[in-house]
């Protein structure tokens, strides 16, 4: 497969054929690390695990913490264990984590994207049926370069009253970034990237993003049509028309704004799934906050989670189960009788996950 999509290990791509010797012995199970997360995420990453368990693929979990939960034992809210453990295993979920604002540790999301090179981010958007939303049909993908940006974390004050962060673009990553954004698009039949930029404004630092997403565009002419606009523009069109968009490609902190405006095209981050992909691993996340005063009631929406697990089960090649977990997550939501308060029912967390379990086994029973 081309540089920049999906990594798929080759026992994993699609027509690979088994040695007929082989095919008797059982599938070995790919061991995931799992990482329940802080408030709600346990709840969800109990309830996710349930669902992909149910998915007919042979997983293994490696459970391991980190967030505010181990901060005190392990005087880090990311201790090395958890590193070594996704790059041991190669494929992370991830549940919520506590980020406290404006003091406090970094975000434990961006060390875990820095320290471990997963420089995409990969946030699909699509409307789901039974969710009343103000938009129908949506089918958006935000390309996000996840390692430099203001993001690097690069700021300091300057005298007492004054703070300063410096913005970092480089071309390699802005190259890197874009042909994983193409590499996308031609492996999942889509028709267009749209590079989003402020390159009018920041001419040096945009303007060499837009370059690099350029040079990598004229490479895939004929394949994919490509596109800019600037930021400000693209967030005014992504609620007057989304429709008129497919793959969007942006900077970090442009990526982390506008994929969030786009969940909220479909019904928000409660139903937003997303993808952190590097070179060597990869980790699957729901972004929404970690809901502290939610923790433990059996209220929180998991379907985020489910859906980031969607797209790990892709990343490892395992294409049916995913199209499986998706539509009978679809299917229960479309339903509405057993669905959470957020999304219009009663339900609690584990009976929601109880409900798409039993889908997925009726339709395993019947197949």
């Amino acid at each position: 497969m081309a540089s920049g999509c999906l990594r798929v290990p080759p026992l994993y791509r699609a027509g690979c054929q088994t040695p007929r010797l082989v095919a008797r012995i059982p599938p070995m199970a790919l061991t995931v690390t799992l990482i329940p997360g802080d408030g709600i995420g346990p709840e969800l990453a109990e309830a996710t695990r349930r669902v992909l368990d149910a998915s007919g693929v042979k997983l293994d979990w490696e459970v391991v913490d980190a967030g505010e939960a181990v901060m005190e034992k392990e005087g880090t809210p990311l201790p090395q264990s958890v590193l070594d453990s996704i790059l041991r295993n190669k494929v992370a979920i991830k549940g919520p984590i506590t980020t406290p604002v404006g003091v406090g540790f970094r975000s434990v999301n961006v060390a875990l994207r820095q320290t471990l090179g997963l420089y995409a981010n990969l946030r699909p958007v699509r409307s789901m049926p039974g969710l009343k939303t103000r938009y129908e049909g949506v089918d958006l993908v935000i390309v996000r370069e996840n390692t430099e940006d203001l993001y690097a974390g690069i700021e300091h004050m300057v005298g007492p009253d004054a703070a300063e962060s410096i913005k970092i673009i480089t071309r390699a990553a802005s190259e890197r970034i874009a042909r994983f954004a193409f590499e996308y698009a031609v492996a999942n039949g889509r028709r267009k990237v749209t590079a989003v930029h402020k390159a009018n404004i920041m001419k040096f630092s945009d303007g060499l993003f837009l370059e690099s997403c350029r040079t990598i565009a004229a490479q895939y002419e004929g394949k994919i049509a490509f596109e800019d606009r600037i930021v400000d523009n693209m967030c005014m069109q992504l609620v007057q028309k989304p429709e008129l968009y497919d793959v969007l490609l942006l900077p970090n902190l442009y990526g982390d704004i506008v994929s969030d405006l786009a969940a909220g095209l479909v019904g928000g981050l409660g139903v937003a799934p997303g993808a952190n992909i590097g070179a060597d691993a990869a980790v699957f996340e729901a972004v929404h906050g970690s809901a502290p005063k939610y923790a433990g009631q059996n209220k929180a929406n998991p379907t985020a989670l489910m859906l980031s697990g969607v797209l790990l089960l892709r990343h490892i090649g395992e294409q049916a189960a995913a199209e499986r977990v998706e539509d009978a997550i679809r299917a229960v939501i479309a339903e509405g009788r057993t669905v959470t308060y957020d999304l219009g029912g009663s339900a609690g967390t584990r009976e929601f996950a109880h409900a798409i379990v039993a889908r997925l086994e009726s339709v395993a029973a019947t197949a």
